[in-house]
This record gives C-alpha cells, sequence and structure tokens, in this order.
C-alpha cells in the first residue's frame, strides 16, 4: 500500500497503516522534504489503538501491533527531484539515524520526473543504475500508468476513455 504525500501527516491513516499485515509507504511532503514521511513510518511501527469497527460490525476499540513494514516513498517535490544517488544516501542515512530499516521505494512520477509521465523512463533507468551499483536501500519503483495520456474529468461519465 501507499499513502499520499497529502496525507502522509495524517494520524488517522498512520494508525490505520499499523495494523495492516501488509508493507504501507508514505511519500515525502510535497516540498519534498522527508522527515514527515520517517514520522509517519516511525509512528505506524507502534502499537495504537482507536475507534472503529469490529469484526460484527459494531463500533468498538482497535487495537493494533504496529506494523514493521512500513518505509518511505521518494517522489520529489517542489524542492525537485529526490531521486538521484546523493538525495537516496541521505534518505537512507536519516532513517538509520532515526533507528528505521532502511529502505525505501522511489516514485519515478511527480516531482521526480517535473510532472511529465515521458520522463519517468529516464528517472527508471537512473534508478536502476543505483541499484546496478550496489545500492541496497532501494527496495523498489513506482510508476504511474494508464493506457491513454492525460487527465480525465468526470463531467460525462460516459466519455471516458477505458484504460
Amino acid at each position: 500500500g501507499a499513502i499520499g504525500a497529502r496525507t502522509t501527516e495524517s494520524q488517522v491513516h498512520r494508525e490505520l497503516a499499523s495494523g495492516l499485515s501488509m508493507p504501507v509507504g508514505f511519500k515525502n511532503g510535497t516540498e519534498g522534504g522527508i522527515q514527515i514521511a520517517i514520522d509517519a513510518v516511525r509512528a505506524a511501527a507502534h502499537p495504537h489503538r482507536f475507534i472503529g469497527v469490529t469484526e460484527q460490525g459494531l463500533a468498538g476499540i482497535v487495537a493494533t501491533r504496529g506494523n514493521p513494514d512500513c518505509h518511505i516513498i521518494l517522489r520529489g517535490g517542489a524542492s525537485g527531484p529526490n531521486h538521484d544517488a546523493a538525495s537516496v544516501r541521505k534518505a537512507l542515512a536519516s532513517l538509520r539515524e532515526s533507528h528505521l530499516s532502511p529502505r525505501l521505494l522511489i516514485d519515478a512520477s511527480h516531482g521526480n520526473s517535473g510532472k511529465d509521465y515521458l520522463r519517468q523512463p529516464a528517472v527508471a533507468k537512473e534508478i536502476a543504475a543505483q541499484v546496478a551499483e550496489g545500492e541496497r536501500g532501494i527496495v523498489g519503483v513506482m510508476i504511474e500508468s494508464f493506457i491513454a495520456d492525460g487527465r480525465q474529468d468526470l463531467k460525462d461519465p460516459k466519455k471516458l476513455v477505458y484504460g
């Protein structure tokens, strides 16, 4: 799973991630800083209690165990891309300093591609080169894909392009 840049600061999402039995990535903020993502990973690693819905469909207290399989996602931001080797090393060092597992995923879209989907293959090649050179902290790459390029407005559902 992945939590977006605008939602990474949400305590509710951090608590929900703490109860999942699957890896969850937290994207860095839209400005490009990684500290909020690191804080989110730390929060999700710990147990939480919150009001939720039980398996019987009743309101109740949900207790989580914490999710040790969370990671940050470098997406770039207003400050520019952060998929380069120096940014990756800095992010991994920050994770180690925070006593978190030094692993991250890189988003080839958003700020890392300058919001140009045509740049995603070049970004992916740069990431692959880092892995080929021995960088073990990169555990995955995220891309945005759709059969048709561009975006679609939801004005008339009959005019939406399938893909």
